[in-house]
């Protein structure tokens, strides 16, 4: 086992507790564009850009909208939602107790401009040295491109890195990249599924 350097995080899930509420945006979308998509899918798709789950239940279900402007949409509703979003204590915990230590960073499927806008909510950018988002690589999780982006702009090999996961999807994407992966789901206390 290698010594770990550098710790990484996904964001919601696993820092902040969004899923929920980003399940009451789909549901919202979901009954506005009148299509399928079920709620163990939506978790089992944890860390895939709304975008691209979009384009995906197009193809699937021979859909006429464009998955951009319908992705927009739900991020908008879930904005609208964001003053209800709360930290996954435990997680923001080992991210508080090594604030200093080492680099830590964010790698997560989500946009720039929100996932900082839920770090800033919830009082937590400032631990971390990089936010790596969706629109910095070109293959998502289970892609390991977004953590080992990370990993490179906190200057540590991947295989020195722990990275904390909510999702299937995500804890694939960490182990292809080399690191060190933690299952948050495990933690307990968290109104996630």
């Amino acid at each position: 086992m290698n010594e770990i350097k550098g710790l990484i995080f996904d964001c919601d899930g696993t820092l902040a507790d969004t899923m929920p509420l980003h399940w009451h945006a789909w549901k919202i979308i979901i009954n506005r564009y009148n299509f399928h998509f079920s709620e163990d899918r939506f978790y089992s798709l944890g860390g895939v850009p709304s975008q691209d789950i979009l384009k995906m239940l197009a193809d699937e279900q021979s859909l006429c909208f464009d998955h951009l402007v319908v992705a927009n949409e739900k991020e908008r509703v879930y904005i609208s939602l964001m003053s209800k979003v709360e930290p996954v204590h435990a997680v923001v915990e080992i991210a508080k107790a090594n604030f200093g230590k080492m680099p830590m960073a964010v790698a997560s499927g989500g946009t720039q401009k929100i996932i900082c806008d839920v770090l800033d909510h919830l009082k937590i950018r400032h631990l971390f040295d990089a936010v790596v988002t969706n629109e910095m690589v070109n293959n998502q999780k289970p892609s390991p491109d977004i953590f080992l982006e990370a990993a490179r702009r906190i200057g540590i090999d991947p295989k020195c890195c722990r990275a904390y996961e909510d999702s299937d999807l995500g804890l694939q994407a960490i182990r292809a990249a080399g690191m060190e992966a933690v299952d948050v789901r495990n933690f307990g206390g968290k109104t996630c599924r």
